[in-house]
């Protein structure tokens, strides 16, 4: 798994390929990915002006799409100041200035970032649990930092590449309680057949 720094990089390359010919790329996680998201929120009767978190927001191009679904108090953060840059133009090229992003470690989450009512995670605690330095430790703390920004009943959706359902229950046993599996597709980004993506909600308890 990359250092930190080579995320950097990845985005670096986004920013100047976006600043180039003005595409935003697939950085992580493709279309349906973001379409089920959306559809889970729809069913639900998600409110519109409901607090939404993307953690991980990397070229915020969920975020987006929510902003064009009607949703209105949207969030992104992002470890890496090149994503939350490359998010930023994304951001103004699609004429969404309501849609907040701030460069954060999520591990050590500010203050402010407090009371959603629905947090989003793809990709991110995958890259949290690949980090060669204390993994263990690290979702550990993942953990608490989301207990602290998600509100009492709030919404956890994460989509992973890495974890089994079985696995992601027991990451996540502290605090939260499964609501449901998502619809996924039997295959992965990076040409790994048959690593299954595997989508859950969680409700916080």
């Amino acid at each position: 798994f990359p250092p930190d720094s080579s995320w950097d990089a990845a985005y670096e390359r986004e920013l100047q390929t976006f600043q180039d010919i003005g595409d935003a790329g697939e950085i992580w996680f493709g279309e349906e990915s973001m379409v089920r998201i959306i559809r889970w929120l729809e069913k639900q009767k998600i409110p519109l002006d409901s607090s939404v978190l993307d953690i991980g927001t990397g070229n915020g191009v969920l975020l987006i799409e929510l902003a064009k679904s009607g949703y209105t108090n949207l969030t992104g953060i992002d470890y890496s100041p090149s994503a939350i840059q490359l998010s930023e133009k994304v951001r103004e090229k699609e004429g969404m200035p309501n849609i907040k992003l701030k460069v954060e470690d999520f591990l050590a989450p500010s203050a402010e970032l407090s009371g959603f009512e629905i947090c989003i995670d793809k990709g991110t605690f995958d890259a949290i649990s690949l980090n060669p330095d204390n993994a263990v430790g690290k979702r550990k703390q993942y953990v608490r930092s989301l207990c602290s920004v998600l509100g009492p009943e709030g919404f956890f959706l994460i989509t992973s590449c890495n974890w089994t359902k079985e696995e992601l229950l027991n990451e996540f046993r502290e605090g939260f309680e499964i609501l449901e599996e998502l619809p996924t597709p039997k295959f992965c980004f990076g040409g790994r057949i048959g690593n299954s993506v595997t989508a859950l909600v969680f409700q916080r308890k």
